[in-house]
Order: structure tokens, then sequence, then C-alpha cells
């Protein structure tokens, strides 16, 4: 019974819920999952969300840190405009090849020789030397073209860095090379290494000022006549340098400036010149630091001099010129071509070019008078205007300025002046008397700088007479062109090497300026050791190689200008032609 009572009651125990219990545990555990898995993915989405948005606003509200790329550059440096609105300098973002050499992957050679494939104006040689250096970080090359940079980045070497840069593109080339100068790329922005953009540095890449152009007082269209006239001149009387300059006589503003040789701003080394006779680098302004003795455009100031203090009382008084001036170890005499041995009056001492009439002026008018005028006419001190290339002009030490300093000075020996130095003296010449400050930068209409009144009136107006005189009757003939009544100056002068005078190294140069009737522009063009030719029968003198160019310049830029021709409104020389007997030489 006990048995049988056991074994009822095992058959009456349920069934075990085991089975059900995990089914429960199953469910609730899916149940959990479902839940962690929906937290997590608000929180993933959250995360994206939150990340997106900082990317966001990384991207759009905030600028990266400095670490070269374009985004971290300083402003726009501004534009350099001629007085037209023509677009001289531009800044742009290019880019620099750099290399860490000590992280290279590739073999050097077979790197350089690629990377000199691909950059034509760095040579194998020298990239293999940069990418062998010991530094830990090398500029391989600036200014690199889009598809450049795309050629280096398929090299795959991982050393090699390609940054974004400021640069600057100066699309004339050449031209007006000197005035604007050149810049030099830094990590940040480009640095004014020459010219106004060294001089206007600051302003030009200032955060105040970002966007505003420079405005010049350039003409693009007349600087490309005169450095073409120049240019042709130098070419052909085979000289080594020429130098020119456009000057508006009633503002100040300097319309155009050439040297030459010149240089291309875009790659500013790559233009040295160096030739046996050792000529300086291209780079150098010729306008304003070279110093040369102008010979006897100088013998216009004089004759103004005199005339002001009143020793030329008349055009019909004479001076003796009927034979050579001794003073010391020193002889004066005319050039052979032109001697009149008689007592000369001014325009003979004009349009023949008299250097004992000159000297009789000078002479009389002494040493004291003749430097004051020289002082106010800024012969003293370097060219003012805003350029940072000058030098100081090279004249008689005061203690040693005699009698033979006076004389030799007022025909333009032993003084050297820049041939922009010459041009604001003449502008005081020819405008009614008034020296006028100049400027490389446009000039508001009726906002140009005071001048300082230096002639008389009625000096200047006897002047202009005689300046057209010459060009008409005199040595500066073949600056004579049609209708625009042109008046000027020759002057031939020896240069002086190693402290002696070099009989066969000239420099032509003619000072001059149009309309005579009402003078608006100054005209002064120097051609640097011309050599004769043929077709001056040999002679290299101004009135064969610089008077050419000022008549060449003038019809080109005259009608630039809105100088009309007019063949019938001549300078009035009643009373001076008559007295001249003949026509002068035509070299001096």
């Amino acid at each position: 019974m006990t048995g049988a009572a056991a074994s009822l009651g095992q058959r009456a125990v349920p069934p075990r819920a085991a089975p059900l219990a995990l089914a429960g545990r199953r469910q609730a555990a899916f149940a959990r999952a479902r839940y962690r898995l929906v937290i997590g993915g608000m929180v993933f989405t959250a995360l994206t969300a939150a990340l997106a948005l900082r990317l966001g606003d990384l991207a759009l509200l905030h600028e990266p840190p400095a670490t070269g790329s374009a985004s971290a550059l300083s402003p726009k440096r501004g534009d350099i405009l001629d007085r037209n609105g023509v677009v001289l300098a531009r800044s742009f973002e290019a880019f620099g090849v750099s290399v860490f050499p000590q992280q290279l992957v590739s073999e050097p050679d077979r790197l350089a020789h690629q990377l000199a494939a691909i950059l034509p104006e760095r040579s194998e040689e020298r990239l293999k030397s940069e990418l062998l250096h010991h530094a830990t970080y090398r500029v391989l090359s600036r200014r690199v073209l889009p598809a450049q940079a795309q050629a280096i980045n398929n090299l795959g070497e991982p050393a090699i860095v390609l940054e974004r840069e400021p640069d600057r593109l100066y699309p004339n080339l050449s031209l007006g090379a000197h005035v604007i100068g050149y810049t030099e790329a830094g990590k940040r922005r480009a640095f004014g290494r020459s010219g106004l953009e060294k001089v206007f540095d600051e302003k030009l890449s200032g955060e105040a000022t970002r966007g505003t152009p420079l405005v010049l007082a350039m003409d693009s269209r007349v600087q490309q006549a005169l450095a073409a006239e120049l240019r042709a001149s130098m070419v052909k009387h085979h000289a080594v340098g020429a130098a020119g300059v456009v000057l508006d006589v009633q503002t100040g503003e300097v319309i155009a400036m050439v040297s030459l040789p010149d240089f291309n701003p875009n790659a500013p080394g790559m233009d040295y010149v160096t030739p046996a006779d050792g000529s300086p680098d291209n780079r150098f302004n010729r306008t304003t630091q070279g110093m040369y003795e102008l010979g006897s455009t100088f013998k216009a100031l004089t004759v103004a001099m005199a005339m002001d203090e009143g020793i030329i009382k008349s055009m019909s008084q004479t001076f003796d010129a009927t034979a050579p001036i001794r003073i010391g170890k020193f002889t004066i005499d005319d050039d052979k071509s032109h001697r009149l041995r008689k007592y000369v009056n001014t325009p003979e001492i004009m349009v023949f070019s008299s250097n004992i009439g000159t000297a009789r002026l000078a002479s009389a008018l002494g040493g004291e008078r003749q430097r004051d005028y020289l002082k106010r006419l800024g012969f003293f001190d370097p060219v003012r205007v805003e350029l940072g290339e000058h030098s100081r002009p090279l004249y008689p030490a005061i203690s040693n300025w005699g009698e033979s300093a006076t004389m030799t000075v007022g025909f333009g020996h032993g003084f050297a002046v820049s041939p922009l130095h010459l041009a604001i003296a003449y502008g005081a010449v020819v405008n009614g008397g008034i020296l006028r400050p100049a400027t490389m930068l446009k000039v508001a209409p009726g906002k140009a700088v005071p001048g300082t009144r230096i002639f008389t009136a009625e000096t200047s107006a006897k002047m202009n007479a005689l300046l057209r005189l010459v060009v008409t009757s005199g040595t500066g003939r073949k600056a004579n062109t049609p209708g625009y009544r042109v008046g000027g100056k020759t002057g031939t002068s020896e240069k002086v090497v190693n402290g002696r005078y070099v009989k066969n190294a000239r420099v032509a140069s003619f000072a001059g300026a149009f309309p005579m009737d009402k003078p608006r522009y100054v005209v002064v063009a120097m051609v640097d050791e011309p050599k004769g030719i043929p077709e001056t029968y040999g002679f290299a003198t101004a009135g064969w190689v610089a008077a050419p160019i000022m008549g060449n310049v003038v019809a080109r830029i005259a009608p630039v200008l809105g100088v009309a021709p007019d063949v019938t409104h001549d300078v009035d020389m009643r009373g001076i032609l008559g007295l001249v007997e003949t026509a002068g030489a035509e070299h001096e």
C-alpha cells in the first residue's frame, strides 16, 4: 500500500513548470534587448546629429587655426591700378610645394628628376640638394600652377606637401615694373619688396583697407609708348640702358616712368644681367637711382636763373664767346661743330648750345645764387617721390665751389642728378615758375599739392619761347612734331668711370615739354652709352639719339592725353627768331 500510495502520489504531482519559466525569461530578455537597442540607436543618432552640427559649426562659423591653408590667410592684398582703372597688380591664391627631407620615401635622385620635369624653372640639381637637405622642412617652389600641383600630387610622395598660399600677379609683365615693384610670398601674405609695393605694403595688406585699390598717376598707354621708344633707341644705338619720365607740370603726377633694362615682377629673381661691363641688375631704377651729368639740358636752368635775376635784361643783350675761357687748369670751349667765336645773345646761347655763353651767365650769377636756385629746385637731396629706390645727387663740395665749378655746373658739367630731378625742375621752368612735388599717385581734380615759386611768370613765358626755338631752329630739331608745339633742350655729356671722364662713354638726354603755348607735360629721355651708327654719321650725341625719342613719344601720347594738333597755334617768337643768324647744328 505504501508502495501503491507512493506510486499514486508520484502520479498526483503536477508536471514541471521549467519550460514556461524559460519562455518568460526569453521574452523578458528580448524586451530588454529591444529597449537597449532603441536607447542605443537614439544615443547614436543624437551623437551623430551633434557631430554633424559641430562640423557644420566649424565649417560655417569658425575659421580653422593657422596651418598655411587658404582659409588661414590674411586679408586679400589690394589691387594696384593705373589712372584709368587698368589692373597693374592683383592678388591670387597659388600653390606652394614643400618637402620634409627626413621623411622621404622615394629615392631622391629619381624624385628630383620627376620634379624637374614638372617644374622647369627649377633645376634638377637644385631640387636634389633640397631633397637631401639636413633641415626638417624645405620650400621647393612657389607660385605653382594647379596642373603642376596635380602632377606633383600624383607622384604619391607623402613627404611632399602642397599648400595654398597668397601670391601676386602682374598681368602687364615688365610694364612699369620699377614703379610698381614686386612682392615676395610668405606663409600668410605677400610682402612688398620694392617700388610702390614696398612703400605702401601696410596700406595694401592692412585689415582696414581690405580690397581698397592703390590708384596710380600712371597711364599705362603712355607708359607703354615711352618704354617702346626708349627700348627701340637703346637697341638701335647699342646702349647699356635708358630712362624716361612723363610729368604733368600742373599737378606733379608722374604719368610714365621707365628704366631700361627692366624686369618681370612675376619672377624678379630671373632677370639679372651679367655682361662683361659689369652693369647692375635690371631692378636698378635709372630714373630715380641713377645719377648722371645731363649736360646741356642744365643750360635752360642757368638761362632761367640769369633771366630771373636781371642778368639778362633783353634778348638782344650779348655775351663774350669770342674765345675759350681758361680758368686754372681748365678750358671751357664750345663744340667744334658750332663755334660762333663772337658775342652771342641769349637765343643764340640756347640754339647753338654755347658752353662759353652759358659759363658767362653762370659767372655773372655767382656761386651763392646758383646754389640757392639749385637747392630750391631739389638738386641737393634725393628726389622726393613715393619710391624707396633713390640716390643722392653728386656735386662739388661747397668748399670747392669756386669760379670754375660755378661755370661748369652752369652747363651741366660736374653735377649729377637723376632724370626725375631734371623733369621736376623743367616743370618749374615751363609751367609759370612753380615747382610742384612729384607724385606717383593719381591726384583728384582740384587736389594738386600747392607748389613753390622759383621763377617769375615772365621768365617762364620767355623760356618757353626759347625752348621752342631750340626745337624749330637748333640742336633739338629732330624732336619737332608737327602740330604739337614741342620745346626742349638737348644734352650730351661724358660719363665718369673710376673718377675720370671716358670720352667714348656718353649720356645723351633731352628735356622738353609740350604744347609750348600752354605747357602741360614735361618729357625727359636719357640713353646711357649710345654708340654712333651709319644712320647718324657716327654721331651718338643727344641731337641724334635723344631728340628723336622726344618727337616719337609726343606723336604717340599727345592724342591719348587729349592734346589736339594745331599748326596755327604756335608760341609767339617774334623778336626772338630774328636774333638768330643761322640754324644750329643737329648735333651737340
